[in-house]
């Protein structure tokens, strides 16, 4: 079943967060026709790799065509139009940026793939739940709500201060006319009369003055407030939304909203700034004693700039942190000499700054880490900002051929570079910029989250170990010695991260039985892990119990396993995985002999293994579980063929295939038959072809078990079969069956 059809499966509340991310950007329309070829293409490595991107933009439109082809001759005048102005959407949109789609359909891809493993779930997780908290769902509407009330009070003093120019224009006319009379002129009844009406007009500015002052300092007011409060909420709020993105978590929508408030703010302000401009200039034209202006304008001024420039600095943000291309699902994990992307926006768009601010990259800049190491970037470190490379129209720079490279150390020789790397080790990536609006000169700094350097892959576990540790443990975007005493972290919370690594790196995440067995493995114990506070030692660097490997080595083993060997069964959700021997004998004792599941090894790195039960001819159940096959197995014979011909052969030497029932009682062929490398029919016997002059071989798992013996010895996973194997089958098993095995 396509992920797109598990995806319509769901209950309407988990279609509502379906729907909230599918848009103009890309449209559910094309996500729904092309369900099964969008997910057949990789978008994550497309989303850091141009060329490929745009060889799959190009078949996304070749797609769309196609789709458009066979709607024209059904006659469908609504999905004609709707696939019309996808198509010319799609190449004005990403045809100058192929890799933006990349990436906007893998994170589409990703978060149905959250959902659909939070839809599986018995209750939502701790973090997922914080995350969609309603009150702060009501805060960011507030948040817009008085944000829109403050540009239109801005706009309204405009009026104002139109109307006040007006009133001081006619008053220097009245003035000026009575100034040009003779003297005589001025003594008469109807000069005086006209005194009066200027000093009725005068009255009035002076009242109008300290209105339009006071409804500036309302405005000023309210934005500070805003500011302070909700606005510095929202954006934290955001921040640590990203950061739980970083490590698996839901997506971090909201950062357009959050654009659409720093502008409008800033415009607000700008506009404000001009107004105060304005009364300065007809404070030159007119003044008098108790005038409001000379004593309040330099104090709002003052306030106006403080606040754009806090406004400024706080809109400088890291939009995707740093991540190789290579490793697409770790990001902040990086590898000296090779490129890595970073992408940073500003959050107040305004079309006099697009081009005309250049940002520099720099890394460890005025930090002290907890390491003597220090790098460089190499690469293109200084870009200008621009709207045109984002399809979205934000200001934004996206740095992609940074390299960090490791400085020399006085002695002359790398400092501690190579195989024993510490990952614990904290850095940062710097941003600088200066901008230059309205006479206004604003430096601006930001930094990207702490990243892990490594010098070679192997160090790619531990390291992303320890990105996960910090995201999930603290806000703090710049806690560079963290490792020096890392905290504790809540073990309901881990767990709900670790099921976050299976949805986003192998499209399923786990389910509460799963989680209880990673929480017992952790622990050492059943525990109720609502409280329970784990050590980070205990996580990464303390070896289970009697084994030579840690608890994350081991379960990042067997991620890798899933990714490279059984995904598509992963996917499906016929592999237990994670059930201790204990639990799959409580399971399988009163199933159907046959019956069997799949489980990880848990002495065995990056292991997985099968156990069925049987039934012995005086009645009692036994188990038989299979040596664990691991990678380099794998690689040699698909597993699901491995369960479709795998073969015991008991005392009296009669070869059969023990595993009937996936469990709980699902036909074997039912359930792994779709992943069979071939059909039966489709299978060449071995007496077909062959090199001249040797015998025919195909590769069969087979075990061997004695009647003494309760385990199956070690497998032969890949014996030759010879002619009289092959004979011995034709004895035993039928022609549909021998061509069942021979593969």
């Amino acid at each position: 079943m396509s992920q797109w059809s598990q995806v319509q499966q769901l209950e309407i509340k988990f279609l509502e967060q379906v729907d909230q991310f599918y848009d103009d950007n890309f449209p559910m329309e094309i996500r729904h026709l092309l369900a099964q070829w969008i997910e057949s293409q990789d978008w994550e490595a497309a989303a850091n790799n141009e060329a490929m991107a745009m060889i799959l933009l190009q078949n996304l439109i070749i797609q769309v065509d196609e789709q458009l082809d066979r709607v024209s001759q059904e006659k469908n005048l609504l999905l004609i139009h709707n696939l019309k102005r996808i198509r010319k959407l799609l190449q004005g949109k990403y045809h100058g940026n192929p890799m933006h789609i990349a990436v906007i359909i893998s994170n589409c891809l990703r978060e149905e793939r959250r959902i659909l493993a939070a839809a599986s779930m018995p209750v939502q997780g701790p973090l997922e739940k914080s995350l969609q908290n309603s009150v702060v769902s009501e805060r960011q509407r507030n948040v817009e709500h008085k944000v829109s009330a403050i540009k239109n009070s801005a706009q309204m003093t405009d009026q104002d201060v139109k109307y006040l120019e007006d009133l001081q224009e006619e008053f220097d006319f009245r003035y000026k006319t009575i100034q040009s009379l003779e003297q005589n002129d001025k003594n008469s009844a109807l000069i005086k009369q006209e005194m009066l009406v200027l000093q009725a007009m005068l009255n009035t500015l002076d009242y109008k003055r300290k209105e339009v002052l006071s409804k500036i300092g309302r405005v000023i007011h309210e934005i500070d407030m805003l500011m302070s409060n909700m606005l510095t909420e929202e954006l934290l709020d955001w921040k640590r939304r990203q950061q739980i993105a970083c490590i698996g978590g839901p997506l971090h929508g909201g950062l357009d909203q959050l654009q659409n408030c720093f502008t409008l703010l800033a415009e607000s302000l700008f506009q404000v700034r001009r107004q105060l401009e304005k009364l300065d200039e007809l404070l030159t034209r007119l003044t008098y004693d108790g005038d409001p202006i000379p004593v309040q304008r330099p104090q709002l001024l003052e306030k106006v700039n403080l606040l754009l420039y806090n406004l400024f600095r706080n809109s400088f943000v890291v939009e995707r942190q740093p991540c190789m291309p290579t490793h697409p699902q770790r990001p902040m994990v990086l590898k000296t000499l090779i490129q890595f992307t970073v992408k940073l926006r500003l959050l107040i768009k305004l079309p006099e700054l697009n081009y005309q601010i250049r940002v520099k990259a720099t890394i460890d800049k005025n930090v002290s880490t907890v390491s003597n190491r220090r790098f460089v970037l190499c690469g293109t470190h200084v870009k200008a900002m621009n709207m045109d490379e984002s399809a979205n129209g934000s200001l934004s720079v996206e740095f992609r051929h940074l390299q960090p490279k490791e400085m020399k150390t006085s002695a002359g020789s790398k400092g501690n570079e190579g195989p024993h790397m510490v990952t614990e080790e904290l850095h940062s990536i710097s941003f600088e910029t200066q901008v230059c609006l309205y006479g206004l000169t604003i430096n601006l700094e930001t930094s990207s989250l702490p990243v892990v350097m490594i010098s070679n892959v192997s160090q790619l576990p531990n390291a992303w170990a320890s990105i996960i540790w910090y995201n999930l443990s603290t806000n703090d975007p710049q806690n560079l010695s963290f490792f020096n005493n890392p905290p504790a972290a809540t073990l309901s919370q881990l767990l709900e991260v670790l099921s976050w690594q299976f949805s986003s790196y192998v499209g399923r995440g786990l389910n509460s039985e799963q989680l209880n067995m990673l929480a017992e493995k952790l622990t050492g114990q059943q525990v109720g892990y609502n409280d329970y506070q784990l050590s980070w030692a205990k996580f990464c660097k303390e070896h289970l119990p009697g084994k030579s490997f840690t608890f994350w080595v081991w379960l990042e083993a067997i991620l890798d396993l899933i990714k490279k060997h059984i995904l598509p069964l992963w996917i499906d959700g016929y592999v237990m995985g994670f059930v201790s021997k204990e639990k799959e004998r409580i399971l399988l004792k009163d199933k159907t002999p046959g019956t069997f599941l799949l489980r990880f090894s848990e002495s065995n790195l990056g292991g997985i293994t099968f156990t069925w039960v049987d039934q012995l001819e005086n009645g009692d159940v036994t188990f038989h579980s299979v040596e664990p096959y691991n990678k380099g197995r794998l690689s040699a014979l698909p597993f699901a063929d491995i369960l479709r011909d795998y073969k015991v052969i008991m005392a009296d030497n009669v070869p059969e295939n023990p595993l009937k029932y996936l469990y709980p009682d699902i036909p074997k062929d039912k359930a792994f038959g779709k992943h069979y490398s071939c059909q039966p029919n489709e299978v060449s016997k071995p007496s077909d072809g062959g090199v001249k002059g040797y015998v025919p071989s195909v590769f069969i798992p087979v075990s061997k078990i004695l009647n003494d013996s309760i385990e199956p010895h070690s497998p032969s996973d890949l014996l030759p079969m010879s002619p009289s194997v092959y004979a011995v089958l034709r004895e035993h098993l039928s022609p549909t069956a021998i061509e069942t095995a021979v593969s």
